[in-house]
């Protein structure tokens, strides 16, 4: 349902600044393919304006019903999807992963030498469930090209290659080494990836189901998933890698993606592809403290819980942060259970709310939780990788700046 701003406490003429200024800096300079923005205040969609084009080889206009890779932004649903069984006194945050991964009892922590060949040192304490939670887990990503650990995730195919499934991801992470004790430095990592793996293991479920059958099903998401069916690919918004120069190349098309065919590995840290209103009926579940539309997902103290700031000593994201890459601007930000959390607004140098909450995704997409102005934003595009422009920090000023009351 669609509200005036005005309504909702916001100036519909501060929120149109936000369509100019898109069509004058991205759209015009073909930085963006096109976008899609949607503002909600109280529960009510006060701005949803498409722009440009979904697929630019196809002259396909951008529609409110396109279908975006999300990439990251699935770790939220992971992440409530995990605390849903926690609610069931089906796991504790400080279990020892190993409880229910037996092979990784004895990881250990990388000190020297290239894949295969590694020398490594002993845990100082064992990998908990939070810390996949909160990516202090030591894991990694192979596309951070850091280190020699991220260099056999690629060797390895851990970001998702061909034939990879949840059952041999695990596997062969369990014969690698950490990048640091767990609990010791933060990492952007498949850490979400293992969280889905056990989201699987402790509902007997596989996770394309249980995502269905617990959050899909009831917030009304029809157009999420793992694959895009063959009746909605002309729906499916084409992909882009951004090039030096402000320009941009395809980087996939809808017509023959990977995303149109059957899947074998189900990325809880990347795989989904959904629409704004489907992101929207989840985003606004999270605002309203769990539930939509009399749909209860999560209890409320539990999402209280899930945004707190979960890094140890209530720091922020550069005193614990080992990696360079982040959806999210370290400065004044902490890390809860699954989503990023806004500790200070003054250091985060964006205009905001202490206890915001929200994630991106790598093809720029992105989405935040006001919980103390009641808003939830979310943006869509199609374009790799999500640091080519500091989009997110200008559509934040602009939205608090039309916030009236």
């Amino acid at each position: 349902m669609t509200q005036s701003a005005e309504a909702v406490g916001l100036s519909g003429a501060a929120l149109n600044r936000i369509e100019a200024h898109l069509e004058r800096e991205y759209l015009a300079k073909g930085r963006f393919p096109g976008t899609l923005t949607l503002v909600a205040r109280h529960g009510q969609i006060a701005y949803l304006k498409p722009q440009g084009l979904m697929d630019v080889e196809r002259q396909k206009p951008m529609r409110r019903d396109t279908l975006f890779r999300i990439y990251s932004m699935t770790k939220p649903i992971t992440a409530v999807a995990m605390m849903q069984l926690y609610e069931q006194g089906r796991f504790l945050l400080d279990d020892p992963v190993h409880k229910y991964i037996p092979s990784w009892k004895n990881l250990r922590v990388y000190k020297s030498g290239l894949y295969p060949n590694f020398l490594t040192v002993p845990v100082t304490r064992q990998m908990t469930i939070r810390d996949l939670f909160t990516h202090m887990s030591g894991l990694t990503y192979g596309f951070m090209n850091r280190t020699n650990v991220d260099a056999a995730y690629r060797e390895l195919g851990l970001d998702g290659s061909k034939g990879l499934t949840l059952d041999s991801f695990i596997e062969r992470l369990a014969e690698l080494p950490l990048e640091f004790s767990p609990g010791s430095a933060w990492n952007y990592s498949v850490s979400t990836d293992v969280l889905g793996y056990l989201v699987q293991l402790i509902s007997g479920k596989p996770l394309p189901d249980y995502f269905r059958e617990h959050i899909f099903t009831p917030l009304g998401m029809s157009d999420t998933g793992f694959t895009v069916p063959a009746e909605k690919i002309e729906r499916f918004a084409a992909c882009y890698q951004y090039q030096p120069g402000n320009r941009f190349v395809l980087q996939d098309d809808p017509q023959d993606s990977h995303f149109t065919r059957e899947q074998t590995y189900f990325s809880g840290g990347g795989g989904l592809v959904s629409s704004i209103d489907d992101y929207f009926h989840f985003a606004q579940a999270l605002a309203n403290g769990g539930a939509w539309e009399g749909q209860r997902i999560l209890g409320r103290k539990t999402l209280e819980f899930m945004r707190l700031n979960h890094l140890p000593g209530n720091q922020d994201l550069p005193g614990l942060s080992v990696g360079a890459f982040s959806e999210t601007p370290y400065e004044g930000s902490g890390f809860g259970l699954g989503v990023s959390v806004k500790i200070d607004v003054a250091k985060s140098q964006t205009n905001g709310s202490p206890g915001e909450f929200g994630w991106g995704g790598l093809a720029s997409t992105n989405f935040f939780v006001d919980p103390v102005e009641d808003m939830v934003v979310i943006f869509m595009t199609q374009l790799i990788p999500s640091s080519s422009y500091p989009v997110r920090q200008e559509l934040r000023a602009m939205v608090q700046g039309a916030l009236v009351d």
